[in-house]
């Protein structure tokens, strides 16, 4: 039940499409056994066991009723062909026919209804992930793999199709199936149904059994197919240095071992779950040999405790019962399959989101004054990263952060447009903290270009209009001027709708880095967060890009991350950070006064370029 209990919820608002599939289902169970009720009456036709109803005895819901009922429409309709029984057979032939047809007509209407709403409700699935994992902050995905997240928005979610399909056929379709057959059967023989009764248990307590242990299984592959999608990925990502490095054999090794995992428990998975319906046969068809002999005594008796052509069909029913019963066995196994499935997805639907908006936050559309760290600390699972970091940005101010690898610096710029949150502290824009404003508009408010350019598998004009409108070709233009990348977008045979690639492969470094900047042009935000764009160019593109970073800092409030020392100079103050703390603060010209971490980080480099 708990398997049901967790899909459910994804049928809101789909009620009516639920109500309309389980009446096709009914209706195409009716005119089933209407087809297989015409046994009894054709046997009697044979051996001329069948007495003529003259008088309309009218349709009433009972065994002797219905019978009845049917006799008198059949002899009505020999009556007509001058009482020729041959045509009793003909009356047979064609109830046969018609209820087969309508039998299928519903069966069909039932799926045409049930495809579409399966396909809405994982649809809605892979909707709400997505919106998950755009609204969870760049942290939750710090410990998460790509490859365990692309596996349950494809395997994970193809497996609650699937049982999504079974739970509406275990709801709404063989239960409806199964209650009528026995309704029937019980309208037949009560002393034969009864015994059906005591058999049946013990043959769902067997399959149940095995069905309970197809979970464990099943969430082992998917954390399995989950791995392989994330080795995948990484060695798809940095294949130039696999063949670099020669490390085919060992990206190899690594994808073998975790797909012979995958092999294994597929086929563990695979044996259970094709045991289901072998097994059910078997089970079916020897309580089918049991009811055989229990209801043939029944049927030689003197007097018959039960007509031979009504135990025919008690028989004939119970074998058609037999495939609804194998199909209920198949749809535990893919409940449990799809429940298991479903846990993973639920871990990231359910994940806490911690930057939120506040309840009535405010709007903010414009930066007047200073961006302000007031003792501001961050730490991340236990380890301190930043410490009591107090610092004030004037509007139209360049701060430049230097430190060594691991001092804090990403980390400080990532507090600004709440990718993080301080743990202690505040962060102020123009006097009021940034926790009481919009996310939104706070990030609204900023734009950012970092070491390693970021662009989709999309157009230049798509990438540098990210966010915005990609129809105002005039200031996608301008932008790209100011960032020096209009005239090599220009002698593109496609020009701005030039497709960039994967990640931008087919542009060069230092063209990638251009477009990022143009994008952050087009923005236009008074805020500027700058993580060195140059330090992994070659000279002449390092040039052109920085040409373009100093066009884009003009006039605006700019923070910015520096690698290369020579490159932030000219900041109206230089933060130099170490272990999270700011150690020193000053002027390029005073920090080398000064003679401390900052002077032996500049005489380090100078050593370096020589």
């Amino acid at each position: 039940m708990k398997a049901i209990q967790s899909i459910l919820p994804f049928l809101k608002g789909k009620w009516n499409y639920v109500v309309a599939y389980a009446v096709s289902n009914l209706l195409s169970v009716i005119f089933s056994t209407l087809t297989v009720g015409m046994i009894s009456p054709f046997l009697n036709m044979l051996f001329g066991n069948e007495a003529a109803v003259t008088s309309n005895p009218g349709l009433h819901f009972s065994k002797d009723g219905i019978s009845q009922y049917f006799s008198f429409l059949m002899s009505d309709f020999i009556a007509q062909h001058d009482h020729n029984k041959v045509y009793g057979l003909v009356f047979i032939c064609i109830v046969v026919i018609v209820s087969t047809l309508l039998k299928n007509i519903f069966l069909y209407a039932a799926k045409y209804i049930l495809h579409p709403l399966r396909n809405q409700v994982i649809t809605k699935i892979r909707k709400q992930l997505f919106d998950k994992v755009l609204q969870l902050p760049v942290g939750f995905f710090t410990n998460e793999r790509k490859g365990d997240i692309l596996s349950r928005m494809t395997n994970d979610v193809n497996a609650v199709e699937i049982s999504v399909i079974s739970m509406m056929e275990l709801l709404f379709s063989t239960p409806v199936t199964v209650i009528f057959y026995f309704v029937v059967l019980m309208m037949i023989s009560m002393k034969l149904f009864l015994f059906l009764l005591v058999l049946l248990p013990i043959a769902g307590l067997i399959i149940g059994r095995i069905s309970k242990s197809l979970k464990k299984s099943t969430v082992s592959t998917q954390e399995k197919l989950a791995n392989i999608l994330s080795i995948l990925e990484e060695t798809l990502g940095g294949l130039r240095i696999v063949k670099a490095f020669r490390a085919e054999g060992n990206r190899n090794q690594a994808f073998q071992n975790e797909n012979e995992h995958v092999f294994h428990l597929n086929n563990r998975i695979a044996a259970k779950r094709e045991l289901a319906s072998p097994m059910s046969e078997f089970l079916g068809i020897s309580i089918l040999s049991i009811i055989i002999w229990f209801g043939g005594n029944m049927a030689l008796k003197q007097p018959a405790e039960i007509e031979p052509g009504m135990f025919i069909m008690f028989i004939s029913l119970f074998y058609f019962l037999i495939n609804p019963l194998k199909a209920l066995s198949q749809i535990f196994y893919n409940l449990h399959q799809g429940r298991a499935s479903l846990d993973r997805i639920n871990m990231i639907l359910e994940a806490e989101n911690r930057i939120v908006n506040k309840e009535n936050a405010l709007p903010i559309s414009t930066f007047e004054r200073e961006l302000e760290f007031k003792k501001v600390s961050f730490s991340y699972e236990g380890k301190v990263v930043l410490k009591n970091i107090n610092l004030t940005i004037k509007k139209g101010q360049t701060i430049a952060l230097v430190g060594a690898s691991g001092a804090g610096k990403s980390t400080l710029v990532d507090l600004i447009p709440r990718f993080h949150d301080a743990v202690e502290g505040e962060i102020l824009i123009d006097g009021k903290n940034i926790t009481d404003y919009k996310i939104e508009d706070v990030r609204s408010l900023m734009g950012v270009v970092s070491q390693e350019p970021i662009l989709f598998n999309d157009s230049i004009r798509n990438n540098i209009a990210l966010g915005g409108n990609a129809h105002d070709l005039a200031q996608i233009e301008q932008a790209a001027k100011v960032a020096n990348a209009h005239d090599f977008i220009i002698k593109k045979e496609e020009g701005y709708d030039t497709l960039v690639g994967d990640r931008g492969g087919k542009l060069s470094g230092g063209e990638k880095q251009r477009v990022t900047i143009a994008r952050a042009v087009f923005k236009n935000p008074p805020i500027l967060i700058l993580d060195e764009a140059t330090s992994s160019l070659d000279t002449v593109s390092e040039r052109q890009v920085q040409d373009a970073i100093n066009k884009l800092m003009q006039n605006r409030t700019s923070i910015v991350i520096a690698h290369r020392l020579s490159t932030v100079q000219s900041a109206d103050e230089i933060i130099v950070l170490e272990q999270g703390e700011i150690k020193e603060r000053g002027t390029h010209q005073s920090l080398i006064a000064q003679n401390g971490l900052y002077s032996k980080l500049v005489e380090m480099q100078n050593v370096l370029s020589e």
